[in-house]
């Protein structure tokens, strides 16, 4: 019988097409967004480092005073924006009414402070007298964030997400338009502080006012306390379990009710110690106060992740240096005009950069190209702009970052941490 042989098959590897970058508008809008932020970014900082080594820019000891400026003024705003986060990670909604509990806080810290100032003790004792002040402001914003839960929020907890934010919206107004009929509308000015504390010192050759390192110090403990207290105690791990789901930690046994109430105090509790480092830094307070640090910690909670204890005092920190530092690095930058061999190098990183994204497809090659692009266009064109009135501008820089840093990043920072409901 014959004995038949087969062939081997053989398999050849499968041919793929070329991948294509399926166009849209929108996802073309925004890397086209991204090319530009990074190029902005990245002409103004060189060219205010190259503005300052040829001495037509700030100075070492105006960069290290700006620094430490825009580090303090971000822990104002982290602390502020933790009482935003945390509200939000356990009710899944935005507590507008927050900045006018960090105002509460504030104003009664003025009259406390004013009394003490009366009575001889903030001249002769400040330490003791700013310890009063502090566990004042605390207590009157703790009380108002616990009334605004009881008597505006609570009956809203199962109703639509619109509801409890537009209320919110409704009780700022009201709190702010009540305190100005009580106080007046003229801004109340702290006492003046010790002149130990607004004297400049001089450590590891860095040059800094003591009421800046005083206001870095105090947010700094305020937020480990914070976080020990989070992380290690009953009431903490129960504010995390009712976060992640209420019905299950209820089933566990939890108080979702008294868990909620701990929430809002503990928030109140910082945005009190934000008052306090306000009139340290500013030392005037009025019925308008918390408008803007009020927004403004919203932006960082938004930038360092919306729910995120961590994110909200990291966004607070990035937040201010954009704001102190955003005007001095990137805009004072522009007006250095970019070199042409500069241009030339970038010429050719283009026609690289090019080539390559036209090989694979793929789109950071076309962002790189984008980006030699523009650096090799200003330079031969030699663009260079000078904006007057940067430190009026902080404002629209910080929020300007923010929109820039969403596109980049959307879930913030550190990263969104939202309940069970949220993430369904």
């Amino acid at each position: 019988m014959a004995t038949v042989t087969r062939e081997p098959e053989v398999h050849l590897p499968e041919s793929h097409p070329p991948r294509r970058v399926k166009f849209n508008w929108v996802d073309s809008f925004l890397w086209a967004m991204r090319v530009f932020a990074i190029f902005f970014f990245a002409w103004g900082t060189v060219g205010a480092i190259a503005l300052s080594l040829s001495g037509e820019g700030l100075g070492l000891a105006a960069w290290q005073d700006l620094i430490v400026a825009a580090i303090s003024q971000g822990s104002m705003y982290g602390l502020i924006a933790l009482g935003y986060s945390m509200v939000y990670g356990i009710l899944g909604f935005i507590n507008f009414a927050h900045g006018e509990v960090f105002m509460a806080g504030s104003l009664t810290g003025f009259f406390v402070a004013d009394a003490l100032a009366t009575a001889g003790l903030w001249e002769s004792s400040w330490l003791i007298a700013i310890f009063i002040v502090l566990i004042a402001s605390m207590f009157t914003s703790t009380a108002t964030a616990v009334i605004i839960e009881r008597v505006a929020y609570r009956r809203l907890r199962n109703s639509p997400r619109l509801i409890p934010l537009i209320t919110s919206i409704g009780v700022s107004f009201f709190i702010q338009n009540s305190v100005l009929r009580l106080t007046g509308s003229a801004t109340k000015t702290y006492p003046q502080m010790p002149e130990w504390l607004t004297e400049k010192y001089t450590l590891l050759g860095i040059s800094f006012e003591a009421t800046r390192i005083l206001v870095i110090v105090i947010a700094l403990i305020a937020m480990a306390g914070l976080w020990q207290f989070v992380a290690r105690s009953t009431t903490g791990r129960a504010i995390r379990a009712v976060a992640e789901d209420k019905e299950i930690a209820a089933l566990m046994g939890i108080d979702v009710d008294r868990t909620i109430v701990m929430t809002f105090a503990v928030g109140g509790a910082m945005a009190g110690i934000a008052g306090v480092l306000w009139a340290i830094m500013f030392r005037g307070v009025s019925a308008f106060t918390g408008f803007i640090p009020g927004i403004k910690a919203f932006t960082a909670a938004v930038l360092g992740g919306i729910g995120n204890i961590a994110g909200a005092f990291v966004g607070g920190l990035v937040l201010g240096l954009f704001e102190g530092l955003g005007p001095n690095i990137v805009l004072r930058g522009l007006a250095w005009e970019i070199p042409r061999f500069i241009g030339l190098i970038a010429l050719i990183a283009l026609a690289v950069s090019a080539y390559l994204a036209w090989r694979n497809r793929t789109r950071t090659y076309g962002l790189l190209a984008g980006l030699f692009g523009l650096i090799a266009i200003a330079s031969f064109l030699g663009w260079s702009f000078t904006i007057p009135g940067l430190s009026q501008l902080k404002d629209a820089v910080a929020f300007t970052a923010l929109v820039l840093v969403l596109i980049f990043k959307p879930t913030g920072l550190l990263g969104e941490q939202l309940s069970s409901e949220d993430r369904a």
